[in-house]
């Protein structure tokens, strides 16, 4: 392990996380990488987040907690933010996990890349609420300038990959809050990526480091608010780059059709039809291809056949993080 090199605060936004914050924290803790600064961000917590957040820190005092009024994902990042002493910053949200390589393994990207780039992601594993790998999630190679490709969908993921520069963050502004008062959180992070990719080139460590969590109670299910975030964020990076019309357009309608097909496959039918009427009514577009869509239901009849749940039918069945991100065939790691 190292205990050499830079500095890294990585930043844990916590809003009654008392079920994973634990695995979270273990997660961070046993990074190879050990020179770190992680700043617990409580925000608002009803339940025992503070007090095991806190457990952690007396047993390790690279952890420190600060508490805050619940003001939403983006204020309490800020906040982790301003706590920060280290001018590299590594979000992660509370019930994400890191595989123990990942911050390394960014640093080296980031050394090897030059003065230019200022985000490196990583690719993400998509888990269970028992931590289980439920599927592998896209393996985006963009590098450099990324702009144009960004402002069709986040391709970086979620807001538990990127490795970024503290001044860089603080000459954007930060993360928008706004987003919150606006009944549209959840696209915060590609809102800042976009804001980032303006200006600054991203690196990629194409291997899945990062654990992103499915949840059924996550912010990324609540399907209005998230359609509202994604117009949002879109419409203002169209004020900015009029020029990338159409992939903006495009890439609202690939998300939609996406997040259709995710429903339909859990079996969603209100919501799916939210998002049909969506599609067809305000979107001036086509609905989801009767392929993909046969595609879900072919699964839908095989989970109530087998009398499985969904969740079992997708990626290998039932492994935990770690040794399942070990049993990917050598093929889809890449080394750098």
């Amino acid at each position: 392990m190292s205990n050499e090199g830079d500095l890294v605060s990585v930043i844990v936004p916590a809003f009654n996380a008392e079920r994973t914050i634990n695995e979270t924290l273990l997660s961070v803790r046993s990074q190879t990488h050990q020179n770190l600064e992680i700043i617990v961000v409580d925000d608002g917590s009803t339940d025992r987040t503070y007090q095991y957040s806190s457990e952690h820190s007396r047993t390790d005092s690279r952890i420190r907690v600060v508490r805050q009024p619940n003001a939403g994902v983006a204020a309490a990042r800020n906040r982790g933010i301003e706590e920060a002493r280290a001018d590299l910053i590594a979000p992660i949200d509370a019930d994400d996990l890191w595989r123990p390589t990942k911050i390394a393994r960014q640093l080296r990207a980031l050394r090897a890349a030059g003065s230019e780039v200022k985000l490196v992601y990583t690719w993400s594993a998509l888990i269970d609420e028992d931590s289980k790998v439920i599927d592998w999630g896209k393996d985006p190679v963009f590098a450099g300038d990324v702009l144009f490709a960004l402002s069709y969908g986040n391709f970086v993921g979620n807001g538990s990959t990127a490795l970024m520069h503290k001044s860089v963050l603080k000459e954007l502004g930060g993360y928008d809050a706004s987003l919150r008062a606006r009944q549209a959180q959840g696209c915060e992070d590609w809102s800042l990526f976009l804001q980032i990719a303006e200006g600054f080139h991203f690196a990629v460590v194409p291997d899945y480091l990062t654990g992103y969590r499915q949840a059924r109670r996550a912010m990324s299910r609540d399907i209005e608010q998230m359609l509202r975030s994604d117009a949002l964020v879109r419409s203002e990076t169209l004020a900015r780059h009029p020029e990338y019309l159409l992939q903006i357009k495009s890439g609202r309608h690939a998300y939609i059709n996406w997040m259709f097909l995710r429903e339909l496959e859990d079996g969603n039918w209100s919501a799916c039809f939210k998002l049909v009427r969506e599609l067809v009514l305000k979107e001036d577009s086509r609905c989801p291809s009767a392929r993909s869509a046969a595609k879900c239901a072919i699964r839908i009849a095989a989970r109530i056949l087998s009398g499985r749940s969904t969740m079992s039918l997708r990626g290998p069945p039932y492994l935990p993080f770690h040794s399942a991100i070990a049993d990917r065939p050598s093929a889809r790691h890449v080394p750098v």
